[in-house]
Order: structure tokens, then sequence, then C-alpha cells
């Protein structure tokens, strides 16, 4: 299996850090080809650009080097894994921008018409979302919905054609203890081998 592994988190040595490690390690070690992107440190570009826009069309070639790269790895991957924090209820602006220039129309998706059903494209029929939250989950669902759970398992991968999404929200972070951030550690590695053995 090949299974891309995104990290949007600007600050080294943070807890996604810790989680991006611990999954690539772990999905290596079961045999994976693994395609480790941390995207801040790759300086990965997030603008879209106005010749990006479309939604109909398949997009042309990119003329960025890493976004080219990384739609052409998109396509070959097995499964996804994205590890975020939840900023503002949304992910990063770089793992956004990273959507909306990597998982275009001719890549990720087709699109007859504008107000149709797009047919995903992406033969990665499976994603892990690994999050961080300083929000306790009661407070998440009575305020904000859940946010993140729109994001990823309503509005995006279904989307491309990634129909089995799971997601694991680790909290509350800063104030969390050694002992708590190991504990969340081995279970995403649990969720890492678990994305490969429910293939």
């Amino acid at each position: 299996m090949k299974v891309g592994v995104y990290l949007a988190h600007p600050r080294p040595g943070s807890f996604n850090h810790a989680l991006f490690e611990a999954v690539t390690q772990t999905l290596a070690a079961e045999g994976c080809e693994v395609a480790a992107h941390d995207l801040t440190a790759q300086g990965f570009p997030p603008v879209l650009t106005a010749e990006e826009t479309g939604t109909v069309d398949a997009a042309a070639a990119a003329t960025d080097p890493l976004v080219a790269l990384h739609r052409a790895e998109v396509a070959t991957l097995d499964a996804l894994v994205l590890i975020h924090p939840n900023w503002w209820g949304l992910p990063p602006a770089v793992l956004t921008g990273w959507v909306q220039r990597v998982l275009v129309p001719g890549v990720a998706y087709k699109l007859g018409q504008a107000d149709g059903e797009p047919a995903g494209l992406l033969r990665a029929g499976r994603a892990l979302v690994l999050n961080t939250s300083d929000t306790p989950a009661e407070r998440e669902a009575a305020e904000f919905g859940d946010p993140l759970e729109r994001v990823w398992a309503a509005c995006v991968l279904p989307y491309v054609g990634v129909t089995d999404v799971r997601r694991t929200v680790f909290r509350t972070v800063t104030d969390s203890t050694a002992d708590q951030r190991a504990a969340w550690l081995a279970e995403a590695r649990r969720e890492a081998r678990a994305l490969l053995a429910d293939g």
C-alpha cells in the first residue's frame, strides 16, 4: 500500500509533529510505502491562483513544481492521513490551500456541470484524520457542532472518492500530561494500523 501522510502545523516540536512521526513510522514498519509531507517545512504554496479557480473543466497543468508533484502523487495513493490542529474550526491555511490546489478537477474529481454530482477520481478509498484541540468535547458539540467533521467527512473527502473517513480528536492538548500524550500516540499508531488492516 502507498499512503500519503500530510502534516499541517508550523511549529517544530508540536504534538502534531509527534503524531506525524508516530504515524509515518508505524506505516513504514507495517511495510507501506509512505509519502510523508510536512507541508509547512516543505514550503507548500497555499495561495490559489486565478487560473486555478475553475470547478468543472479539468485543471490546467500546475506551473508550480511542488503543486505539480503533489497532484501527481495524490492520484497514486491507496489511503490518506491528515494531521492538523483545530484552529477557528478550520484546518491551517497551508492544508486548506493544499486541498484547493491539489484536489482539483481532472485530478481528484470530475464534474460534468456546475450543479451536478461529482465523480471522485482518487483511488484512495479511505482516510484517517487526526486533530488536536483545546476545546472540550462537550463545548465543541454544544457551541460549534464540530465543524471539522463537516469539512472532512461531508465536504471534502467524499467529493474526491474517499468513502471511508475515520477521525480522532486529541483534547485538550495544551494542559495534557506526558502520560496522556503517550497514550494518544499509542492510539494514533493503532488507528494507522487499522487503516491498513481494514483495507
